[in-house]
């Protein structure tokens, strides 16, 4: 079985769907919509383990002091 999901855009479209059902050509499964109301930062916390946070640090200070110069 191949699931598939499909953004209504007319509402006659669910009708034509409707038919496809009572035909038993399709099945459809109601669900939930996905929305992601998390904020970035929370979904991402504690993606980096400490060891790499603490290399990624010590690579941008050096990025970073490479750009301080005098003019």
């Amino acid at each position: 079985m191949t699931q598939l999901t499909i953004e209504i855009i007319d509402k006659k479209t669910l009708k034509l769907i409707a038919d496809l059902e009572s035909m038993k050509l399709i099945r459809v499964l109601k669900g939930k919509e996905k929305t992601n109301k998390k904020k970035l930062s929370e979904r991402l916390a504690g993606s980096l383990s400490l060891l790499q946070a603490k290399a990624w640090n010590k690579e941008l200070e050096k990025m970073r002091g490479e750009w301080q110069r005098d003019i």
